[in-house]
């Protein structure tokens, strides 16, 4: 089978197919920042700017370096005249026979301190060339400093330097004839008195117990009230310079009812002063007597409001007659209503007292009841005992003390006006303890008192007065007795199950 003939041009030579053209270049679009800044400055089409070329502008210099420090010239400069500027000179210029070995740059011979196979060590400096067999010869020395020289710094005579040798010799000997005549001298200088050794002294933390009772004892006296054969003996504090002492009323009763009995105020000096009484307030227990003394010792008075359960406290007075007798305790609690028979058929005594466990006993009646201070927290009033109905066991750790702030306040009053008069709710309660209730139950009101006009009932149950709560009989008294005469306080009762509130305005006992 016959194969078709190829193509052919007009020309008879065979024809091939057209060749395809090349593709065009792709040139993606150049983002405008980075061409602004990795491209060509504007007008420059080779690599390199030939219109900022070096020297091609007027006034252009080439800045050669600056000239190498002497020291490096001369260490790797070319020797002086040299003109030679290459490198290395060829063998045919250095003198050497052609295949001689070249010298070596550096050589013990031409300078050890180039010598580049020469090990670090310290030793002496390298030799100057020619004077390796003078290695051991001695070099020569400088003159060295004398101990004038040394000592003055300048040169001194041999005259001089003796003399002063002489005057140290002389003012030594004069030293030493003095001390030997001291110390022969010295038993007619310090007598022949023997001193003996005494033990290091007591060393107190501030506020100890001993250093208050030694601020507070002069302000606490014992207080003796004679009739007769008759007597009693209790304790005072002083609270004012001019020498008004507040003490317990049943300290002083004696001498209120018999005109014939006398006081005697006796000082921690072992002073005794005779006293008067200037007022009494049977209610609280509280009196106040002038003792004929000028500038007396003043006890401070404290706040009784900042003391807490726990706190420590101090009991000063003159317990079964022993004056200046000092007990410690803590404050077992606050505002605990104590109730107490009147003196010779007075009024029963009622207050708010601070319980301490701070052992009191007879005497320490109208005494002084301080904090860790020494300020003074509460007058000392009475005590609970196990003894006897009459009362004449001693402390059991339970003692009680008139607040301060009222027994200052009432003391104030007897000062100015020689009686008390307390604000009064008009009723007479008793204590209750019922299933509903717990309070003071009103036995009977006065006609036309506050509590009569008021509307309270025989039969309430007064379970609040004020802000403080009313448990018994004489929590009411003593919650009545803390606001004034002319007060109006809101009165919390209990009438026939029901809680009821009555505004009261107090009137006067």
């Amino acid at each position: 089978m016959s194969q078709p003939n190829p193509p052919q041009d007009t020309a008879g030579a065979p024809r091939t197919e057209p060749r395809l053209a090349p593709r065009p270049l792709d040139r993606p679009p150049v983002d405008p920042a980075e061409a602004g800044a990795f491209g060509r400055p504007h007008g420059v089409e080779g690599a390199f700017d030939k219109l900022y070329a070096p020297g091609t502008r007027n006034g252009d210099k080439i800045v050669s370096t600056p000239p190498a420090p002497e020291s490096l010239a001369e260490a790797f400069g070319r020797p002086p005249g040299a003109e030679d500027v290459r490198l290395q000179r060829p063998a045919e210029d250095s003198g050497r026979r052609p295949g001689e070995p070249e010298p070596p740059l550096w050589s013990r011979m031409t300078d050890p301190w180039r010598d580049p196979g020469s090990a670090a060590v310290l030793s002496r400096p390298a030799l100057e060339p020619g004077n390796d067999d003078d290695e051991d010869s001695e070099r020569p020395r400088s003159a060295q400093l004398s101990l004038p020289e040394l000592l003055f710094g300048r040169r001194v005579k041999p005259v001089a330097l003796g003399l002063l040798g002489v005057i140290c010799l002389l003012i030594g000997a004069v030293g030493g004839l003095i001390g030997w005549w001291l110390g022969g001298a010295g038993d007619s200088l310090t007598g022949s008195a023997t001193i003996s050794e005494a033990e290091a002294g007591k060393e107190r933390a501030p506020g100890s117990i001993a250093g208050i009772a030694q601020r507070v004892a002069p302000a606490v006296v014992s207080i003796e009230v004679k009739s007769g054969q008759s007597g009693s003996v209790g304790s005072g504090v002083m609270i004012d310079p001019q020498g008004y002492a507040i003490t317990n009323n049943h300290v002083i009763s004696l001498a209120t009812s018999d005109p014939q009995a006398k006081i005697t105020a006796v000082f921690t000096d072992g002073t005794r002063t005779e006293a008067r009484v200037v007022g009494t307030d049977p209610k609280t227990d509280l009196a106040v007597v002038k003792v004929a003394v000028s500038n007396p010792v003043v006890l401070q008075v404290g706040d009784p409001a900042n003391l807490e359960p726990g706190d420590s406290v101090i009991a000063v007075g003159s317990p079964l007659g022993l004056e200046n007798t000092v007990t410690s305790g803590i404050v077992s609690a606050l505002h605990r209503p104590v109730t107490a028979a009147g003196e010779n058929g007075e009024p029963p005594v009622t207050y708010d007292a601070i319980q301490t466990d701070a052992p009191i006993n007879r005497g320490n009646s109208g005494g002084a009841l301080v904090d860790s201070t020494g300020a003074l927290v509460g007058i000392n009033s009475s005590i609970r005992t196990d003894g006897g109905a009459d009362g004449s066991g001693g402390s059991i750790g339970i003692g009680f003390a008139i607040p301060a702030d009222d027994a200052i306040k009432i003391a104030r009053t007897l000062i100015g006006s020689g009686q008390v008069k307390h604000a009064d709710i008009g009723v007479n309660a008793a204590s209750v303890a019922a299933e509903t209730s717990e309070g003071a139950q009103v036995l009977n009101v006065a006609d036309g008192g506050p509590a009569a006009r008021a509307g309270i009932a025989e039969g309430d149950v007064i379970t609040r007065l004020g802000d403080r709560l009313v448990r018994n009989a004489a929590e009411l008294t003593v919650a009545v007795r803390q606001h004034d005469i002319g007060e109006t306080v809101p009165v919390q009762l209990v009438r026939q199950g029901r809680t009821l509130v009555v505004d009261v305005t107090l009137g006067s006992d």
